[in-house]
């Protein structure tokens, strides 16, 4: 497993880029979603492989409540295995790895946490193929 990213929603992303960059941080990724109307920008220390992401939807206006703060993610070596030995520890998978490549569970205190396959997706196997069909979960 490898931890990869902390997700924390902004609403001035011009504002939060610049107070990263004070802090040594550098943008070293962007992706603009015009269907999802939002932008994800990926934030780095140079030469470190842990980054921020700041999750931008345009339509929102600001945060309270905490509300700001996303999820950790950790890339892991085998998405399914990740996800039985958590549900086999009593944990629910709130999003099912049903493409064979990102899963979201909760910690005790309910902070989302995503799992991401390293390298490509697997292929979609039972029971997580019937699981999306199904439309549960």
């Amino acid at each position: 497993m490898r931890y990869i990213h902390t997700m924390i929603r902004v609403s001035d992303p011009d504002a939060t880029i610049r107070f990263f960059n004070i802090l040594g941080l550098e943008e070293v990724g962007r992706v603009n979603n015009n269907e999802g109307r939002f932008t994800l920008i990926y934030m780095a220390v140079p030469k470190d492989d842990v980054q921020v992401e700041l999750t931008w939807n345009w339509d929102e206006k600001s945060y309270d409540g905490g509300r700001n703060f996303g999820h950790l993610a950790f890339e892991v070596d085998n998405i399914y295995e990740s996800c039985q030995k958590l549900m086999d520890s009593g944990y629910i998978i709130n999003r099912p790895p049903r493409d064979g490549w990102m899963a979201f569970v909760r910690t005790p205190d309910a902070i989302s946490i995503e799992l991401l396959q390293a390298g490509d997706k697997l292929e979609v196997i039972e029971p997580w193929k019937s699981m999306a069909n199904s439309g549960s979960w």
